[in-house]
């Protein structure tokens, strides 16, 4: 007796490709273009010409960014100037939507001191302060340029400051009416 034997018929392979992403996914950040300056070098030819541009990014929740960048033509130097401040994000601790203490940071000749302020005050503080605080998600401050008024070392008075701030944990403000 002959056993015949039975196989199964061939199945199609199926190949299941699941799409992995590796990419962290971005945060958005509000870009600020502070300051775009004309910068000449005198070379043996004559004089060269070319944009430095000073841009601040923040996600209005705590992170916020300076960058200054040069190119040979504004849009080129913005874009850099961008690369260059989320590369150098730092975090700023907010607490009842103020920072947790007062400081007072200096940078070259600048000088800028920070204050907490209270809930319904708001941004009380001239140029770089205001655009910092804007982009970080400060709502209540109190802040005063004092020495030089330099806008880039002011704005990087302003970041190392903010860098230094400590969260104080179970503080509660009370503020003099």
């Amino acid at each position: 007796m002959i056993k015949k034997v039975i196989t199964p018929p061939k199945l199609k392979e199926v190949r299941i490709f699941k799409k992995i992403s590796y990419k962290k996914p971005e945060e958005e950040f509000s870009e600020e273009v502070v300051q775009v300056d004309r910068i000449t070098r005198v070379v043996a030819g004559g004089k060269r010409l070319r944009f430095r541009a000073t841009v601040i990014i923040g996600n209005k929740n705590g992170k916020v960014g300076l960058g200054v960048n040069k190119a040979n033509d504004v849009v080129t130097a913005i874009q850099k100037a961008v690369r260059v401040a989320k590369k150098h994000l730092i975090d700023v601790p907010i607490q009842n939507n103020t920072i947790p203490h007062e400081i007072i940071e200096k940078y070259g000749a600048a000088k800028v001191l920070l204050k907490p302020a209270a809930e319904g005050t708001g941004i009380i503080a001239g140029g770089p302060v205001r655009i910092i605080a804007n982009s970080a998600g400060i709502k209540n401050i109190c802040g005063k340029i004092l020495g030089s008024h330099n806008k880039i070392n002011n704005l990087k008075a302003v970041i190392m400051a903010l860098k230094k701030l400590s969260p104080r944990k179970g503080v509660k403000w009370k503020f003099m009416n």
